[in-house]
């Protein structure tokens, strides 16, 4: 469980998250709140994207639980975001700014919300491209392992059909 804190009503909140290794690559997920309210509950997820606006002031909670499979463990890889909201906050508190300075600073957010999106989407392949790498090199394995094993009966197919015509092919004398 992990909690983060929504300091104003309507702050827009997000989870991301992706179960890199073990077993089907699925875990439990739920979102609460403040008072323990459930917001969001998923079962056997293997990767998603929540966002929320939070109701109310407080800590929300996400939590992973893997009671579906208690003999394989699970490695998870999360972010949590706090989003618009906090804007709001700070539109409350100030007096009175030029209106270009609040253009520049609408687009300075929307520029940090567009890096922040892209920096979560970078991670989220660096765990797509090693869970895949994982999975290639055991089918390579695998299929190493079987052209082996075809070799193996296809020399012993040869060598019986040789016994069988050398035999076949035998003049037996009787005396």
């Amino acid at each position: 469980s992990s909690g983060i804190n929504a300091e104003y009503g309507g702050t827009k909140l997000t989870l991301t998250f992706e179960v890199a290794e073990g077993g089907f690559l699925d875990i439990d997920v739920s979102i609460f709140g403040p008072e323990g309210k459930s917001v969001y509950k998923g079962s056997r997820e293997s990767s998603g994207k929540y966002a929320f606006s939070a109701y109310m002031d407080g800590e929300y909670h996400y939590c992973f639980s893997n009671g579906m499979s208690k003999m394989t463990s699970k490695v998870v890889m999360f972010n949590m975001d706090i989003g618009e909201g906090a804007a709001a906050a700070f539109e409350h508190g100030k007096d009175s700014i030029d209106k270009d300075h609040d253009k520049l600073a609408e687009q300075l957010g929307e520029l940090r919300t567009a890096l922040v999106s892209v920096k979560h989407d970078q991670e989220y392949m660096e765990v797509r491209d090693r869970t895949h790498s994982i999975i290639n090199n055991s089918t390579n394995t695998r299929v190493v392992w079987w052209a082996f094993f075809e070799a193996l009966v296809l020399l012993a197919m040869s060598l019986g059909q040789i016994y069988y015509l050398k035999r076949f092919f035998e003049v037996r004398r009787v005396v």
